[in-house]
């Protein structure tokens, strides 16, 4: 899917892949990943790196933002105004955002992803171009199914990998922004059928 988003119009997919990205490898939420700037970005040349997220740009009527544009700065979602929030990437993420950066530069006020004009991508033009990736990527069944139907679910994705490679949840809850009591909730689906899994690893620790 991602390859498939750097195909879309003749620069907008290419511009926005390492946005996706974000949501996919980071599980950041879509309006996080629109609000990264340079410099929240922490991006050695090799290993983990970090993105310590301050703002979020969620999309809203323009009658309702204190600027009066479609997309209205605030702090993180469940957090005080100026908490911040750590949240490690892998080395592929790494790799893309440096990518994007020497390739697309960044906008007067650092932000990595906007238009022509320096503003946040709207998020019909966002949703436009997720579906038009998707009949790339996928077969006509598929895009005709609910699979990987929005961009919000790169997001549910990330989280689900995570715990289903049996990250801890307060450590996930942690990365995703969410209470452990709403992660455990949303993501329950996802963990069921693990006992084969949590048996063998009591049965190695007791043998430790």
């Amino acid at each position: 899917m991602l390859a498939a988003v750097t195909y879309v119009g003749r620069s907008r997919g290419q511009m926005m892949m390492a946005m996706f990205a974000c949501m996919y490898f980071g599980g950041l939420r879509p309006g996080e990943a629109s609000a990264l700037r340079k410099k929240d970005c922490h991006l050695p040349e090799k290993g983990w790196g970090l993105l310590t997220l301050e703002k979020t740009s969620p999309e809203t009527n323009s009658r309702y933002t204190d600027s009066g544009e479609s997309h209205d700065e605030r702090g993180l979602k469940h957090r005080e105004q100026k908490a911040t929030r750590p949240v490690p990437i892998p080395p592929e993420l790494v790799k893309i955002l440096r990518q994007h950066i020497k390739d697309q530069g960044v906008g007067e006020d650092g932000r990595l992803f906007r238009t022509s004009t320096g503003k946040p991508f709207p998020g019909s033009t966002v949703s436009k171009v997720w579906r038009e990736a998707r009949t790339y990527a996928f077969t006509p069944d598929q895009v005709t199914s609910p699979l990987a139907g929005r961009p919000y679910d790169l997001r549910h994705a990330a989280v689900s990998l995570w715990l289903n490679a049996g990250v801890h949840a307060p450590e996930a809850a942690e990365r995703a922004g969410h209470g452990v009591d709403v992660l455990l909730r949303v993501y329950a689906k996802c963990i069921d059928g693990q006992r084969a899994v949590a048996n063998q690893r009591i049965l190695d620790a007791l043998a430790a």
